[in-house]
């Protein structure tokens, strides 16, 4: 299995930029596609990004498309979810999700059932 621990969460105003890091560990990071969700306060959690194992295929929400970029470099087991043009409704708990299932589908990508790893989560705030 792998672990995924992520960074790069904090404060910023809105409008602002911050850039989220998910580092895997324990396994090969180039088997596994990846995800990014977010929960807000009172909230359900809510899919934000996908990218395959290879990084050639993407997936957002609508409400993302355009600020938002996930990505990956293998070499350096890590992903990242490059977040431009923040709004206060982005703010939430950001955790991304691992799956190493050879049948994995970008089009199953938003479902959290997808993915049995999971980071702990790091917090961005955007403030008004």
């Amino acid at each position: 299995q792998v672990q995924l621990v992520e960074s790069g969460g904090g404060l910023v105003q809105t409008g602002g930029s911050l850039r989220l890091s998910c580092a895997g560990f324990g396994r090969t990071f180039s088997r596994y596609a990846m995800a990014w969700f977010r929960q807000a306060p009172g909230k359900e959690r809510e899919f934000v990004a996908a990218i395959d194992r290879s990084g050639g295929i993407t997936r957002y929400v609508d409400s993302v498309k355009g600020r938002f970029t996930i990505s990956r470099d293998n070499a350096k087991n890590t992903g990242y979810l490059q977040m431009n043009s923040l709004k206060p409704e982005d703010t939430a708990v950001y955790s991304c999700a691992a799956t190493g299932d050879p049948d994995y589908r970008i089009s199953g990508a938003a479902s959290s059932r997808t993915y049995p790893y999971w980071g702990q989560g790091t917090q961005v705030t955007v403030s008004s």
